[in-house]
């Protein structure tokens, strides 16, 4: 399991976190003379650092969560252990998908997680073929006979890019495991170098790589974009069921902050301009711009938070259908918006 901590976090223990937040507390807390209110510290891990969690990193640079008596930080838990962080209590929150809670569910049945505010609304995810070569046409038959006996790079096996493939070529009627070859990279970024290299057709892909194969001449436009699907719920943030029972007033600050956010993103783009440079320093100007001019064509971002049910029932038809989740779903047990609402 490889995870970083990042932000003002420098440790990679989440329990030296602890430790170290009661030792400040008792250095001095909010009653103590010159002291500011002391704030509760939460550690939401993700599965990678990505533009689209932006709206989270903006409301921690802007003080949105300061404003709900919140400290947030950012723990990177690649591998899928970004769930299983909040599962054995080292993180409060995670980002992900809220088919991941169902999932959960069966390992720890006696306290679900269950997801209380959107980020991501669309699969901003797409489909790249090498350059030269696009389907005929966009039915699924056209589609099919494109596709048929090629090679995917498709992401991790069990990440949602990689579920979100599978799901589209059952779709258009073929085998996954017969009709197309996949591999499954383990670095979402090699795609495209795998592509240039000739050692795959095609690759799952997502800014800032999409463009950048674009330039290089890899690849044309995507021949497939799972954000035609519309309202998905991609990337949401979980937590325990207890949690919020223990502290409800915590839930509603996250949530309130990470709304702020969202609504500032759809006004001023300035400000996630800002935040997009500051977290990926080492990101060109050029893919800074081609990631943001994407984002906001494809209109990931959710405007205020909220988890629709058909969101979560495109979600589960894909790992239903991928057989990587056997059984029932509900709403109300996955998805809880009273502090959106």
């Amino acid at each position: 399991m490889a995870i970083l901590v990042r932000k003002s976090v420098a440790v990679a223990s989440v329990a030296g976190i602890m430790a170290l937040g009661a030792l400040l507390s008792a250095c001095g807390g909010a009653g103590s003379p010159g002291q500011a209110k002391q704030l509760r510290s939460l550690v939401i891990a993700e599965p990678v650092h990505s533009v689209g969690y932006a709206p989270i990193y903006a409301a921690i640079r802007k003080g949105y969560f300061a404003e709900n008596g919140l400290k947030v930080d950012m723990l990177t838990a690649t591998g899928g252990a970004h769930v299983t962080a909040v599962l054995s209590g080292e993180a409060w929150g995670f980002v992900g998908g809220p088919e991941s809670n169902a999932m959960a569910a069966q390992q720890k049945p006696d306290d679900k997680l269950v997801s209380i505010v959107n980020i991501v609304n669309r699969a901003n995810v797409y489909l790249n073929a090498k350059k030269g070569t696009q389907p005929t046409g966009r039915s699924k038959q056209e589609y099919a006979n494109f596709v048929r006996g090629k090679s995917i790079a498709a992401s991790r096996h069990g990440g949602t890019p990689n579920l979100l493939t599978r799901w589209w070529l059952i779709d258009i009627g073929l085998d996954p495991e017969k009709d197309v070859r996949i591999e499954a990279n383990a670095d979402f970024a090699a795609g495209l170098t795998m592509v240039q290299q000739g050692a795959v057709d095609m690759s799952v892909t997502q800014e800032p790589g999409l463009s950048a194969g674009i330039r290089q001449g890899v690849w044309d436009e995507p021949f497939y974009s799972f954000v035609d699907l519309g309202d998905y719920a991609f990337s949401v943030v979980s937590v325990l069921n207890s949690s919020i029972r223990k502290e409800p007033e915590v839930a509603r600050g996250f949530t309130k902050a990470v709304v702020k956010a969202l609504a500032a993103f759809q006004d001023d783009r300035g400000l996630v301009l800002d935040v997009v440079k500051s977290e990926f320093p080492s990101m060109d100007e050029t893919g800074i711009k081609d990631s943001l001019d994407r984002a906001y064509a494809d209109n990931i971002w959710s405007r205020d938070g909220f988890i629709a049910r058909d969101a979560l029932d495109k979600n589960m038809d894909v790992v239903l259908k991928t057989g990587v989740f056997q059984g029932t779903y509900s709403y109300d047990e996955l998805i809880d918006m009273e502090f959106v609402k």
